[in-house]
């Protein structure tokens, strides 16, 4: 094969429509496993490929890319950084996006190599030409450029050639370009920040952050908005959610939830404000986070209550967030009265909105729901159990009438709720007293999709694995769970069909 691709590549060097060898050398190279390859083409030049990417034959270009894109991911990082870096560097000024594409996702496979990485930190060149692929037309190209230079922060030189060299000004210059740009430098800068607490004290040195930061209160509410994502996304490692507390980050968005009521324009941002404090609580403490900031839980029931239906949206999704954890229930319980009209007022979303928010009313609802084998004491059994009978004066009849429409993302929500009480003795108690309830679970007929079926088996599961579901379902319901489970989701029972001679 070795000889044939030598022979492939000086036809290809010696003709001047080179797209029929072009198309041999790709079959030719895709038969071979990528393991396989590395010893077939580490003697090979392939500089011609590299030449007839400069042509505006855009097929050709394509082509060339995938042949590289093969060869070079054959070969070793430091082999590339020593023998394809002037190409790969000649590749990030090329017009065609994919080849800028093939090019950074080679320099990315450099920057994770401890050997090779030195020698592109030895090559500035690159470096800044990688920078300013973040301010290129083309979104792709720039989540290359930063998940390249992100991996390039894993190290202390590397952290050192961003921030410590002139390299820091040429972000700075890129990050000038617009808007948009502007927050793709500070998209890199949170990737890179979220690494370590080190790069972290490296960003914040650098004044990148403190300059985000400031853009939470800026004039442009949509520059706002994004802003608040992004701090979001800065949030979810520990030692990010504690800078920002000692930079007194978590005050400040809670003021601006409180002061949203007097601005006219709070609806494109306040949405992001309840997102950061519905993360802060899942991945802190949802008692901490509602005791200290309470502005949160009452704008998070003042928005499940809102006609606007982005703002119930958000709330719902909130509220299915931190009703997924023990304590968050125990903190949804503690505000006693406040809750009950918004669980009401969920169970309405369910059966009247649209069907976006009717999904995530009932997806928001199985969240509060459940609740794991290990969790059901007496007072967590009892809070459900009261949290259901508040949906409506007979509950389980709304899911069944939910679970029975022609609208399969309605029907799975309701069978996960289901799900959610099949393991807790009064939900199976429910189950039984509901007149054909036990029949409509083991009905393979009910919900064709693939994803209703697999719903429906994950119910029949729950109430398998339910220590108490033998005792309350009885043993004949019992055993006819056990073989649906063992069928498996997709079983189709066999119909014997007998025809009959002579019959029309």
């Amino acid at each position: 094969m070795a000889v044939y691709i030598e022979r492939l590549l000086d036809e290809i060097s010696s003709t001047e429509d080179p797209m029929e060898e072009l198309q041999s050398l790709k079959t030719a190279l895709l038969s071979i496993p990528v393991s396989s390859l590395r010893d077939l083409v580490s003697g090979q030049r392939f500089d011609t490929i590299f030449s007839l990417l400069n042509t505006n034959e855009r097929d050709q270009v394509e082509l060339c890319v995938d042949i590289l894109d093969r060869i070079l991911k054959a070969v070793s990082p430091l082999h590339l950084a020593q023998n394809f870096r002037a190409e790969l560097q000649g590749g990030l000024a090329h017009p065609n996006e994919t080849v800028k594409i093939l090019a950074l996702t080679q320099i990315g496979r450099m920057m994770e190599h401890p050997d090779a990485v030195t020698e592109i930190l030895n090559n500035r060149g690159i470096l800044r030409e990688v920078i300013h692929c973040i301010g290129e037309e083309k979104i792709a190209v720039a989540k290359e450029a930063i998940c390249s230079l992100t991996k390039l922060s894993h190290s202390k030189p590397g952290l050192d050639a961003l921030f410590r060299s002139d390299l820091l000004k040429d972000m700075k210059d890129v990050m000038a370009t617009s808007d948009v740009v502007r927050y793709r430098i500070y998209e890199l800068i949170v990737d890179i920040s979220s690494v370590s607490s080190v790069t972290l004290g490296y960003c914040a040195n650098s004044g990148f952050i403190s300059q985000l930061l400031g853009e939470l209160t800026g004039d442009d509410v949509l520059i706002r908005a994004t802003a608040i994502e992004m701090v979001t996304t800065l949030a979810h490692s520990q030692h990010c959610r504690q800078y920002l507390a000692q930079q007194g980050i978590m005050d400040k968005i809670s003021n601006m939830i409180r002061g949203a009521d007097t601005d006219p324009f709070s609806s494109f941002y306040l949405p992001g404000l309840v997102r950061f404090f519905g993360n802060l609580a899942i991945m802190d403490s949802p008692q901490q986070v509602c005791e200290t900031y309470p502005a949160f839980q009452n704008k998070v029931y003042e928005m499940a209550l809102d006609p606007d239906p982005l703002m119930i949206g958000v709330a719902l999704d909130t509220l299915g967030l931190l009703g997924s954890t023990v304590e968050g229930k125990q903190v949804l319980q503690k505000t006693g009265e406040k809750f009950k009209p918004v669980l009401l007022r969920m169970s309405q979303l369910a059966t009247i909105e649209a069907t976006e928010l009717r999904v995530r009313s009932l997806e928001a609802i199985a969240q509060l729901l459940t609740l794991q084998a290990e969790q059901q004491t007496e007072d967590l059994l009892a809070l459900t159990e009261s949290w259901f009978h508040l949906l409506s004066n007979k509950p389980m009849d709304m899911l069944c009438d939910i679970s029975t429409q022609p609208f399969p993302e309605l029907h799975c929500g309701a069978l996960r709720i289901f799900t959610a009480i099949a393991t807790q003795p009064w939900g199976q108690k429910l189950m039984i007293s509901t007149a054909g309830f036990m029949e409509f679970i083991v009905d393979r007929s009910a919900g064709k999709s693939k994803e209703a079926k697999d719903a429906k088996y994950e119910l029949v599961g729950a109430l398998v694995s339910s220590s108490t579901a033998a005792e309350l379902l009885g043993s004949q319901h019992y055993l006819h769970l056990k073989t649906y489970l063992r069928e498996g989701p997709y079983y189709v029972s066999a119909v014997a069909v007998v025809s009959t001679e002579g019959a029309d």
